[in-house]
């Protein structure tokens, strides 16, 4: 369980701050159930969940080492851009990287995005609606953690990631860190 104060991942709305956690009444259920009360870090509204919900993915954000150690595992992703001619299959294909929201499967996503972008524009081509919607959302979601984890604005992500893997090569482990 997590306490009052603690940065915490909840699904697709991103880092959350645990403002309080207390019970309700619920209609037709035996006792008070726990909820926490979420402020998300970049959103001005308020989230309301059950402790023991299995319908969110709800963890603890990445440490500051672990975000470096991400960072540092940058040159060692080799993604390779999808393509169908089904926007549908697409979508799917994204969403089903998006949904583990595993930060590794997230680089490894706005990787491969970045990517095919990067091929459209040398071919003179338009980028996808579908794959710009993903690039922005898994990018929110993999900044946001990123610059709460290193103390950072989400602004000054990209630029640090740049900084950093300047500096340095990754080495491969093959593991989800979260």
């Amino acid at each position: 369980m997590f306490k009052t104060g603690d940065l915490v991942l909840y699904g697709g709305t991103g880092v959350c701050r645990v403002t309080e956690i207390t019970q309700r009444d619920l209609q037709g259920a035996e006792g008070n159930a726990l909820y926490y009360i979420l402020k998300p870090l970049y959103s001005n509204y308020i989230v309301s969940t059950p402790v023991d919900t299995e319908k969110v993915v709800i963890r603890p954000i990445l440490t500051k080492t672990e975000a470096e150690q991400l960072i540092d595992r940058i040159p060692s992703f080799h993604p390779k851009p999808f393509y169908s001619r089904m926007i549908r299959e697409v979508a799917e294909h994204y969403e089903a990287h998006f949904k583990t929201y595993c930060c590794a499967d997230l680089m490894e996503l706005s990787i491969s995005l970045y990517a095919k972008k990067q091929e459209s524009e040398r071919q003179n081509r338009k980028f996808g609606l579908v794959d710009e919607r993903y690039m922005k959302r898994t990018e929110e979601l993999l900044f946001g953690e990123l610059a709460a984890a290193l103390g950072i604005l989400k602004e000054e992500v990209p630029s640090y990631i740049t900084a950093r893997v300047g500096k340095k090569g990754g080495e491969p482990d093959g593991k989800c860190d979260s």
